[in-house]
């Protein structure tokens, strides 16, 4: 039996499909974004596609393994590692535009790691010539490859306009356009997660999910909030469970993705210093915090991938508040120094928490599992 897999506006709405279905008009931005997303042809030797790196079927992350198991993506020439773990693009509609928070004068939202794009149609138009991604030499090029399907270029036209493949510049900018929009849809955001129907009344949590629901927003015995909090009770409904911010929490370098990669151990990844627009130096070595929807069934973490599980993450987040948290249980190693050993946020006064019991530790990732979309709970061990 041959399983069919529907696009994803398609699985959601129900619909069903004849056998020999007729193709779908390209009617909007969110339907030719759809298209776009998985389409091989946008990269160098058309092996992948933005659902390679972002798969719908894995929370929107590369579940591919490499030489370096899940931590940083394989591009297109089956050979180049990148130096980033690919995060999720599941929620990344709600970061706002990279800016200033005039009153905290911290940076806020944009997309990448670094928020060196403001938004998401920035973001989309990054992989497509990244010469480790997906590997095309520049816009004119994309656009050339766009033009060989007859469906895209009446698309194109209906959407935007006669002239839009006059110059790669405005061709390309429509389709970053039309992936933004995509990313906007429902797929990408259902807050349909445990915690969701728990705060509808629809489920109750466990004991060890409440204990840890606790933990997670309280102020006195941990700092998840400080980061991991947008909105106030009540009405947290739709909470992302990012601020979007940036800090630097002293996370240590991914060495073997630097030996693979070829970048050593003297390269050194300066977080939102990579900002073309950043040059002060109290912003080194701070990445942008990401949302914890899905954070369960979405492993590896921090920006380079360096912790396989969870718990770990929670442990090296506790260490820096619990003299008894010496060693990373991955490694069975001290716990490796930071890449960037300065502005480190967890050494500061508004980070500082309460040590943590390992029952404690258990409970925070006992309640970040309620965090996962429903499509996605059959993936919690």
């Amino acid at each position: 039996m041959i399983k069919v897999i529907l696009p994803l506006t398609l699985l959601l709405s129900g619909i069903a499909l004849a056998a020999t279905p007729a193709p779908t008009p390209l009617s909007s931005k969110e339907i030719l974004g759809e298209k776009l997303f998985s389409d091989v042809n946008l990269s160098k030797n058309r092996t992948q596609f933005c659902a390679t790196c972002h798969n719908p079927e894995h929370g929107f992350v590369d579940n591919r393994a490499t030489v370096v198991g899940k931590a940083v993506s394989l591009g297109d020439d089956g050979k180049s590692l990148g130096d980033r773990n690919a995060p999720t693009a599941a929620y990344a509609q709600f970061s706002p535009d990279f800016h200033q928070n005039k009153k905290t004068q911290r940076y806020v939202g944009g997309q990448f790691f670094d928020g060196r794009e403001k938004d998401l149609q920035g973001q989309a138009g990054g992989p497509p010539t990244n010469p480790v991604e997906m590997g095309m030499p520049d816009k004119a090029t994309v656009v050339a490859r766009l033009q060989e399907n007859a469906d895209y270029v009446t698309g194109f036209k209906q959407l935007f306009g006669e002239k839009v493949f006059e110059t790669p510049d405005s061709a390309y900018a429509a389709m970053t356009a039309s992936l933004g929009a995509f990313e906007k849809t429902a797929p990408f955001a259902p807050f349909d997660s445990k915690y969701d129907r728990y705060l509808k009344g629809e489920v109750e949590l466990t004991d060890q999910e409440s204990l840890g629901e606790s933990l997670f927003f309280s102020n006195q015995f941990t700092n998840c909030n400080c980061c991991h909090q947008l909105k106030t009770f009540p009405g947290s409904e739709g909470e992302t469970f990012s601020n979007y911010e940036y800090h630097n929490l002293g996370v240590p370098p991914h060495e073997a993705v630097r030996a693979a990669n070829g970048k050593g151990k003297a390269f050194i990844d300066h977080g939102l210093l990579e900002h073309p627009d950043i040059s002060d130096a109290k912003e080194d070595g701070k990445f942008k915090v990401p949302t914890l929807r899905n954070v369960a069934v979405t492993a590896p973490y921090m920006h380079n991938g360096v912790f396989a599980d969870l718990r770990t993450v929670v442990l090296f987040y506790d260490k820096f508040n619990n003299a008894q948290r010496t060693f990373n249980p991955e490694t069975a190693k001290l716990w490796a120094a930071p890449e960037v050993d300065n502005n480190l946020a967890l050494e500061t006064e508004e980070f500082q928490a309460s040590a943590l019991k390992d029952s404690e530790v258990d409970a925070l990732v006992a309640f970040m599992k309620t965090l996962t979309d429903q499509r996605y709970e059959h993936l919690l061990n």
